[in-house]
């Protein structure tokens, strides 16, 4: 392991503490280094890390990491990238095509060892023994770690805000804010623009997000990201605090509208997917009668734009809004 200047570590277990540090980066025209930034480590709890310049070496693990860097044409900084479900976006795949993209899906911590990063940006839940290894120990060796905002595992709410954090803070650490604010002001002035044209609407669309796992169904409600879009796009969310939910659930709600989600991995048709998906409710006898089936009102949303979105949430935010909102014009 090469000589790195050990960030400093600190562990705080303060709900406010969290977000405070975590919702509110503070904005600069360029980065002065070193700079301090708060992450958190699987668990929740924060990590402060300093950087003394922008890291060279990075590897990053998962679909929305990947694409947050390329979005912020940082493609050179990384050292290896893995984990992509499915490819990236059109415009990011000439910078994606000079990664060095690992076989390994999530790579061991062996692998990460012998790579030698200087920084590690990924999900939480990759942060395991048996695979890229613990936050905490690698921050003690000089390896700094950022971890997707939404999901850290101590229970709190995912919200929209710590996707924008997220976006910005890579712009601090690399000293790309311009990118990093135009992305993130290209998400908020689309929920604003959804606001003006429906702010005379006084019945707001009651809404559903619904996910068909086996025979069991998932409600995303207001603790879930796809929750909190619906909720800053002004829809009122239905059985908002269930996160399962059954067939009579559903039936009795009688929501205005549906979206459905699905998730096509490596390998699998997208199209396919999609409407296996929305099949569970749209040819089931037992929801014919709902409203939101009758007036032709249930819509598919890719997993990968309502949960961890990164980049893609301005994805999920446009179609969230043309669902509920089918008259309004988005630029």
């Amino acid at each position: 392991m090469s000589n790195k200047k050990m960030p400093r570590i600190m562990a705080v277990l303060s709900a406010a503490a969290v977000t405070v540090s975590l919702c509110a980066p503070v904005m600069a025209a360029d980065t002065k280094y070193p700079v301090t930034i708060q992450t958190t480590n699987r668990e929740g709890e924060v990590l402060e890390t300093t950087y003394e310049k922008a890291p060279e070496n990075v590897l990053v693990v998962y679909q929305g990491c990947i694409e947050t860097l390329l979005a912020l044409g940082l493609e050179d900084h990384i050292g290896a990238a893995a984990g992509l479900d499915n490819a990236v976006p059109e415009d990011q795949q000439e910078a994606f095509e000079k990664l060095n993209y690992l076989d390994e899906f999530t790579p061991s911590l062996e692998t990460v060892t012998m790579l030698d990063p200087d920084m590690i940006f990924s999900w939480g839940s990759y942060f395991g023994e048996k695979t890229l290894g613990s936050a905490n120990d690698w921050v003690e060796k000089g390896v700094n770690t950022y971890i997707n905002s939404n999901t850290k595992g101590d229970g709190s709410d995912r919200v929209l805000e710590n996707e924008y954090t997220d976006i910005l803070n890579m712009g601090i650490i690399f000293d790309v804010q311009d990118k990093a604010e135009e992305i993130v002001n290209n998400m908020k002035d689309t929920i604003k623009s959804v606001l003006e044209q429906t702010e005379s609407i006084e019945e707001r669309p009651r809404v559903m997000i619904l996910e068909f796992l086996g025979d069991s169904i998932t409600n995303y409600g207001k603790s879930s990201l796809g929750g909190d879009m619906v909720t800053q796009l002004g829809g009122v969310l239905v059985n908002e605090e269930y996160t399962s939910i059954g067939q009579e659930d559903v039936i009795t709600a009688n929501p205005d509208v549906i979206f459905i989600v699905y998730m096509p991995y490596s390998g699998d048709d997208p199209a396919t997917v999609e409407s296996d998906n929305m099949n569970k409710l749209l040819e089931n006898e037992v929801y014919q009668s709902l409203d939101a089936i009758e007036n032709g009102r249930v819509y598919p949303i890719m997993l990968s734009e309502m949960y961890a979105s990164a980049t893609r949430t301005q994805d999920g935010i446009e179609t969230f809004a043309k669902g509920m909102y089918p008259d309004i014009e988005l630029e």
